[in-house]
Formats: C-alpha cells, structure tokens, sequence
C-alpha cells in the first residue's frame, strides 16, 4: 500500500486504497508522504483521529525516518478559544452576574498561557460545556481581519502555520467547509499541495452532501438574537428598536417549533410548509427576522460586530427565501428535534460538484478505508464522488480470522418485519452474552430496536449493561474497557470509530441489515430519483451503502493479532435472500455456524473452530 501511495503521490494520480483492519493504513500512507519531499494535506473523520495522527503516529514515523518535515495540525475554527468572543461574554456575564462567571475568568487566564487555544487542552471544562459555543467562533460570527482581537486569535495563528507547513493534518469537515463555503483558511493550501490524502473515506459522500447543501437552522437563528444582544448592551444602548427586535424573534422561532408538531422527525418540506399553522409560523418567523435585519441595518455602523450580525441575518433571509424554489437536483426536507428544527435543502448527488473541485487541484488524490468496496468492487464509492479516473487496490486484513473468529447465522429466525423478531434474538442469544467471559457490543439499525432489547436483556443477565444516550459515548467505553464483561447496547454511532482491543470486546451482535431507514427523505429523493433514470435503486444503492456499514459493524470485532470472537448476524435475510451473498462476499473470510450452542462454546474456549 505504501508503495501504491508513494507512485500517485509522484504521478499527481488518484488512488482509492482498501485496507483491512491492522494493515497499517496510517503508517503505509503517512511513510511516503514524509519521504515525499512535496505539501500534503492529510484529512481523517474526526478531531480524535486527528489529534492521534498528529501526537501519535507523525512522531513515532519523523523519528524512525531522522525527518524535520514541520508538520501542524489545523481544526474547524469552533475548536479554539476566541478572544473577542471570550471578552464579550466576560462584560456580559459581569453585568448580570452570570453562574459561569468564574469559570469564564479561568478561561481568561488559560488564554494568557496556552500556545494553540485548542479547547481540549482546558482541563476545567468538557468539550460538550455549554460555554464553548458563546467563546468559540463560527464561520457565521466571525469578524476576521476586522476582529479587534484579530493579533491574538488563535485561529489565524494555526492558519499561519499550517501554511508554513510541510504536512498539514485536517478533518473532513474543515475539508469541505472550505470546498463548500470558500471560508477563508486552508483555501491557500489545496493550490500548491502536492497531495492530498482522504482517511476514513466513506464517509466523504455523506459529508460532502451536508456542505454542499444548505441548512436554516432555529439554532443560527438563536445565536444570532444572542450575537446581537451582547454587542447592543456595549454597542448601542439608546436603540431600544434593536432590542426588541433581538427579544422577539426567539419567541417567533419557538412558535414555529411548536406548529411543526411533538414528533421527532425528518420529513419533506414542501407538504408539510402546505399546512396552515406551520405556514403562519413561518410567515411570522419570516417577519420577525424581516424586523431584526431592518433594525441591524441602522446599527452596522455601530461596531464591527454589529455589522456582522447585519450580513448574518442578511444571509439567513436569503436561504429562508430559497426553500421555496423548485430545484430537482435538490430535496428540500425538514429536520425536527426536540427543542429546534432545521430546514434542509440538500443535493442529491455531489458527485459533479466534488469532480469539479477535484480537477481545479494539479495534485494526487488518494482515499483509503477499511470499507470502500463491495466484494471487489468500488464503483460505488467512485460513483458516489465523481472519481473517474483512479486506480483501485484492496489489501485484506493481516489478523487470522480463520482461527480467532466465528460468525454465527442462527436458523430458524422470522424475518425482521415479524412482531416477535427482537424477542426471538434474545431468547437465543441470552444465555451465549451471559456466558460470554468477555465483552459484548450488541448493536441496532434503530433506536426503537434498542429500546425493545434493553428491558428483555435486564431481566437475563447478570453483566452491567451499558445504552448509547446514558452517558457521552467516551465515557460508555471507559466504563466498558474497565468491566471487561460489559454489554453495550448501541446504535450507528458506535458502529465505527470505536476500538476495543483483547477479551473486553469478543463478541458483536448485529440484530440486522443496515438498510437506510425508510421514509428518510433524502434517501427516498435519491431512491426516486435512481426510478427515473430506469437504474434499480436497490441494488445500485440501497444494497452497497448497507454493506459498507456492515463492514463497519463486524470491523469492530478484531482489533489486534491476539484478539478472538464472534460475530453474530441476526438477520435471516443473509441466506434467505438472493442479494444476501454480495454482504456475506465482502466479509473477511472465517469459519460459520448456525449452531448457538457451538458458538457459545468457541466463546468459552472450547469447541473446535476450523
């Protein structure tokens, strides 16, 4: 692999990279990129795997190799300290004595000291604290060159140096926030680096889909009001027109929450903005925001910030007024959460618009994953990016599945449809977790499934169990690594990303085939659309997309040489159906069995498994 990736970082060529778990992804591409001698831009799924990229595996391979390449790390603007937001908020938690007042004087004196401004370096708050967002900027609050503050930002400072760097490690969403938005930032770097490689790469499509689409959001709406209320209190005081245009607007965003209805949801918009109460909520949101833009427009002069917030509520009146047009490249759809909602209008298919940013770039592409492919095919994934001129190459996973895995298909299981499906798994596969002497992930399609399974599990096992949504996810793990017999019941979340290596995790139970749950909009817009072009949205989409989240869902199993387990897959539709081969196919080879009592003895230690 690390060959492959040295011939298209030389060639400017573009290479799509499948690798098994424990091939050694990171160090086969990261090798030649140091040796390159060129810019490479290295872009993986999350801020953790950046922050290990960066303090993990670039030293352990500048040593190795004796080499100074300077190498620095860049993330999305939210994750550092803003000064000017940071005094903001001090002058407003002082005049009205705020609870987190002190906590905020804290900051102030980290920012004295720290040299990035990463919030995961400020040991006193967690990353999900409700302060972050009033101390952090976003692309929308942003004053840039203008900010008063702007010699001591530490975005621009990372900025700064990742444009003197040689290799520079960034994440999906910064990716294509730049691509998609033209933010100010790396932009200066994609037109001189020499290669760009892609991590974690199938998650690129659904990525792009969000930032190449655009979102209305009662949360930009919100933070607006507050944007604008905090620079009026120093800014503009004697504008009492601006204020209570700030007050009103949250109760017209809060009014057309209400008309939305209870349900949790994502639904089509152009029926649901054809009801009458949800269409004279949006009429009087649409005035409320009309008012607050009229009254920024007379304040802008005020101050920078205020001048910010104008254009913020500028921009948001023009995406509110873009729903209403017809568009068949795109869905429009609507996002309803408990408290907020979000209107959507998203692209179904961004494989023109990603080709087109590819080919402005003079440079090599390479993506890699551990699931790319179906069986021995990536013309999926290829399709899905507009990628049509790429090598493909597949490297399977070094770790001896043939002896340290077993996958168990029980018999005899009604369809998944079937009322009595849930109840039926866990009175088959009770007694295999209860004897289980290490860990067990059983994983859902859907939230509903594991809300079902939950009360049937307590009354059978004696073993903690652990649910998705009980606590933050790294919290979950830390409690299933220390256990070390633990279950934990989980949705899609955990079903990639996550690594749990030896007799903590040996045994992964999926209930069934991740097939996209029906009724999302915009999986059924890209479904109907597939019809129209006389293609079998099935087996074209629908099929591959689920295969390459099971491959997801089993990866989590062997994490190591040592590692030893057994993948259970619940659904019947695996031998039953003819398409049940094509995910069987692009598995990693290793013995099977439909006997649970054999595959309770394998996880005991003793039943012969080859």
């Amino acid at each position: 692999m690390g060959k492959a990736v040295a011939r298209a970082l030389a060639d400017r060529s573009a290479l799509i990279a499948e690798a098994g778990t424990g091939t050694g992804k990171t160090f086969a591409y990261l090798t030649p990129a140091i040796l390159s001698g060129g810019r490479i831009l290295v872009s993986t799924g999350t801020r953790h795997l950046q922050d290990q990229l960066f303090n993990k595996d670039l030293p352990v391979l500048r040593r190795a190799l004796r080499s100074g390449l300077h190498c620095a790390l860049l993330k999305g603007r939210a994750n550092y300290l803003c000064p000017y937001r940071l005094e903001q908020a001090l002058l407003d938690s002082r005049s009205r004595g705020h609870q987190y007042f002190h906590l905020l004087r804290k900051l102030d004196d980290w920012r004295h000291h720290t040299q990035s401004g990463d919030r995961v370096e400020f040991p006193d708050m967690p990353e999900d604290h409700i302060l972050w967002p009033r101390v952090t900027s976003t692309a929308d609050n942003c004053l840039g060159s203008d900010c008063p503050r702007y010699q001591e930002c530490f975005v621009a400072r990372a900025r700064r140096e990742a444009q003197d760097a040689d290799l520079v490690v960034i994440n999906h969403h910064l990716f294509f926030a730049d691509l998609a938005l033209r933010e100010g930032g790396f932009g200066e770097l994609l037109p001189v680096a020499d290669g760009v490689i892609l991590d974690e790469a199938h998650q690129l499509p659904e990525t792009a889909t969000r930032f190449f689409g655009d979102r209305f959001s009662s949360r930009r709406l919100l933070d607006l009001c507050r944007d604008t209320l905090a620079e009026a209190r120093t800014e503009a005081p004697d504008m009492p027109d601006l204020f209570d245009a700030a007050d009103r607007l949250p109760t017209a965003v809060s009014r057309f929450r209400q008309a939305l209805g209870q349900r949790e949801d994502r639904v089509l918009w152009q029926p649901l903005s054809q009801r009458e109460p949800v269409a004279d909520a949006l009429a009087g949101l649409s005035g409320a925001l009309t008012e607050l833009t009229e009254a920024l427009s007379f304040a802008a002069e005020r101050s920078q910030g205020l001048a910010a917030c104008h254009q913020r509520a500028i921009e948001l009146q023009f995406l509110l007024l873009s729903l209403d047009k017809e568009d068949n490249s795109r869905v429009r759809w609507c996002e309803i959460s408990a408290k907020g909602f979000a209107l959507h209008s998203t692209p179904l298919d961004v494989a023109p618009l990603f080709s087109q940013h590819m080919a402005q770039f003079d440079t090599a592409w390479i993506f890699t994953s551990a699931t790319l492919a179906v069986g021995s095919d990536a013309s999926h994934f290829s399709g899905r990016l507009g990628i049509d001129e790429a090598e493909f190459r597949q490297w399977e996973s070094p770790f001896d599945f043939a002896n340290n895995a077993l996958m168990l298909l029980p018999d005899g299981l009604p369809e998944p449809s079937a009322p009595g499906y849930l109840n039926e798994i866990v009175d088959r596969l009770a007694p295999v977790i209860e004897d289980n002497p290490g860990g067990t992930f059983f994983l859902f399609t859907s939230y509903r499934a594991l809300k079902i399974v939950r009360p049937l599990l307590e009354g059978r096992l004696t073993k903690l169990i652990l649910t998705q949504g009980e606590a933050p996810r790294s919290r979950l793990l830390e409690q299933f690594r220390e256990d070390g017999s633990a279950v934990l019941l989980a949705t899609s979340s955990f079903w990639e990303g996550v690594d749990v290596r030896g007799e903590a995790l040996n045994c992964v139970i999926i209930d069934k085939l991740p097939f996209a749950p029906p009724g999302d909009p915009v999986t059924e817009a890209r479904l109907k659309l597939l019809k129209e072009q006389n293609r079998n949205p099935f087996m074209e989409y629908q099929v591959p997309q689920a295969v390459i989240a099971l491959k997801q869902g089993v990866g989590r199993l062997i994490r190591d040489r040592g590692d030893r387990g057994l993948i259970v897959l619940c659904d019947p539709r695996l031998r039953s159906k003819y398409y049940g081969r094509r995910f069987l196919d692009s598995l990693p080879e290793m013995p099977r069995t439909s006997d649970v009592e054999q595959a309770r003895k394998f996880l005991v230690g003793t039943a012969e498994t080859s």
